[in-house]
């Protein structure tokens, strides 16, 4: 830790008297400090350090110690003043939710699912914060055809010429959610938050390698989303667990003109399964909100979307993660898409899990953007993404 940091820190415990003896910041001095804060309630001299998350971290850190070391004997500086250590009492459950309360959605003792979602109060992070959705990602992706000539059943929605795009462009992805209420039908439990969430997530295909066309973006896909998650803790066979439940509306259009125009409404419900913090399931079914014929950019979107998906993720070790989603659309036809992925944790030189990751997908079938629903294609990507920020 910084001297500043520990500086902060004994400041705060300890008073204008530690202060003024300017004591040295070393794990002794910190516990002498500690010792001398308010006797019955340490831990609320450490929770006042708001400003600096490393004082705060610490001070709690030597508390802790302090509950589980033997007696020992006063340092001797303080034995040669004569002075006494007073005896703290152990307050091993304060100390643990005033840590949860500083960590919350970041408290690996909860599970990956409870601190995405928010699902106890230990891993609660409050309303109106901003975090990750979807991976926030910067890939190159090469595809095995490229829809130059994109097409509707709707009146006025196929282009009129081709476009010589390169199979080979940049996708950009950013995606951000935040929590606008919670505690809205948990009120009763002691430990369970449902939540009520905003989310948005832009995707954009970017014709990089396309200098003759001057580089144009050659999709951008907007989609705003209202998601209500409820928590359950339902014991499932084989050490399964139902984690949560939940309903969402999303919007999700491309914001273009006629005759590209490409936009759907739809409703879904979802469940979250989990299988220790190895395994998660995700699953989803949706309905299409209908519009009038005059207005329906692409009236044919669930047959080739499809009306639900599943995602399965394997945490097959601490720095690598699987994830297949499969999309269908329930009928004979049998349309939809199969994404695959692999997220590799990029150390960032320090013992704190990175949330920059190595990402690698390839996908195949229909809708991997607006432009593309009806159209059938195979896109294989390499890049970076930022997750659970």
């Amino acid at each position: 830790m910084k001297p500043a940091a520990f500086g902060l820190a004994l400041a705060a415990l300890c008073g204008s008297g530690v202060a003024q003896a300017q004591v040295a910041a070393t794990a002794t001095d910190t516990a002498t400090a500690i010792a001398k804060a308010t006797v019955g309630a340490p831990w609320l001299a450490c929770s006042r350090l708001t400003e600096d998350k490393d004082a705060r971290l610490a001070c709690f850190d030597e508390l802790a110690k302090q509950e589980t070391a033997p007696a020992a004997a006063p340092p001797p500086t303080l034995a040669k003043a004569g002075a006494a250590l007073p005896e703290i009492p152990p307050q091993p459950v304060a100390v643990a939710l005033a840590i949860a309360a500083d960590q919350g959605c970041k408290d690996k003792r909860y599970s990956e699912i409870s601190r995405f979602w928010e699902l106890e109060s230990g891993s609660d992070c409050g309303t109106f914060g901003i975090r990750g959705y979807r991976p926030i990602s910067l890939a190159v992706a090469t595809s095995s055809n490229v829809n130059d000539l994109p097409s509707s059943p709707a009146t006025g929605h196929t282009a009129s010429s081709a476009v010589d795009y390169s199979r080979s462009e940049a996708r950009i992805q950013v995606s951000v959610r935040t929590k606008i209420a919670q505690g809205i039908l948990t009120q009763g439990e002691p430990s369970l938050r449902d939540s009520l969430w905003f989310g948005y997530t832009q995707q954009s295909y970017w014709q990089v390698f396309s200098p003759g066309l001057s580089r144009p973006f050659r999709s951008t896909d907007h989609e705003p989303e209202v998601v209500y998650v409820y928590p359950t803790t339902l014991a499932l066979p084989f050490d399964w667990k139902l984690r949560y439940s939940g309903l969402g509306l999303v919007h999700q259009s491309n914001g273009q003109s006629l005759p590209l125009s490409r936009s759907w409404n739809r409703l879904y419900l979802m469940a979250g399964f989990e299988q220790n913090d190895t395994w998660r399931i995700q699953a989803r079914m949706w309905k299409r909100i209908p519009e009038g014929n005059g207005n329906d950019d692409n009236p044919d979107m669930a047959s080739y979307i499809g009306h639900g998906e599943v995602l399965a993720a394997w945490n097959f070790n601490q720095d690598n993660t699987l994830v297949a989603t499969v999309r269908n659309s329930l009928r004979p036809n049998n349309r939809g898409s199969v994404r695959l992925e692999w997220l590799k944790t990029l150390s960032d030189g320090d013992t704190k899990k990175s949330a920059l990751r190595l990402h690698t997908q390839l996908f195949s079938g229909y809708g991997d953007s607006l432009i593309d629903y009806n159209h059938r294609r195979t896109v294989f990507s390499v890049g970076l993404s930022l997750v659970d920020f």
